[in-house]
């Protein structure tokens, strides 16, 4: 009898959680994407959004360690491709650790910006430039860099940095009111 009501109780929680998660996913709004287990909403900011994002503690703290929140809050539009807490953890030991030293703001700023495009470049106008690049396109980095944008595959963008590491998109259009991000996998090097 115990076991019973011991399953019971289990299966019950189980589909209050995924309830749960069904209604947090059905009021999302028309146009918000959820990143990091959070709602990122397109009438707040590119910063306003990602600090709410749980996959994005590392990008943020860099951001803000590069002096970059008030620029990310700007006006823009701005493309950025945000790598994942994961990506950053994938670094050798120790690297976000040095980059967020004071003293090497210099080459963090460098390595953020990489990350950033002007303009509000969608998944779809990346893939039209692709296909008018004849497999692909060659994106200015507000660093001064260019990263290279491919197809891998029918429908998967990745990028290449000027160093040959390929990151991949895995969420693309998050749309916010002053540009867009697309979640990559890895942090690119200019």
């Amino acid at each position: 009898m115990k076991k019973h009501l011991l399953s019971f109780a289990c299966a019950a929680l189980l589909g209050t959680i995924s309830m749960t998660s069904a209604v947090a996913q059905a009021k999302l709004t028309p146009g918000t994407v959820a990143v990091g287990g959070e709602a990122m909403y397109p009438n707040k900011t590119i910063v306003e959004n990602a600090v709410n994002s749980k996959d994005h503690t590392t990008l943020v703290a860099a951001v803000k360690a590069a002096g970059l929140a008030e620029t990310l809050q700007g006006k823009g539009p701005f493309t950025v491709f945000a790598p994942t807490n994961a990506a950053f953890n994938a670094l050798p030991a120790g690297t976000v650790e040095t980059l967020v030293k004071p003293e090497n703001k210099t080459t963090l700023t460098k390595i953020l910006t990489y990350h950033v495009v002007a303009g509000n470049l969608t998944a779809d106008k990346i893939m039209a430039a692709i296909k008018s690049g004849t497999g692909t396109a060659t994106l200015k980095t507000v660093s001064g860099g260019t990263l290279k944008a491919m197809m891998n595959g029918p429908k998967n963008i990745v990028l290449q940095d000027e160093k040959g590491n390929i990151s991949t998109i895995s969420t693309y259009d998050v749309t916010q009111s002053n540009g867009v991000i697309h979640v990559i996998d890895k942090v690119l090097m200019p």
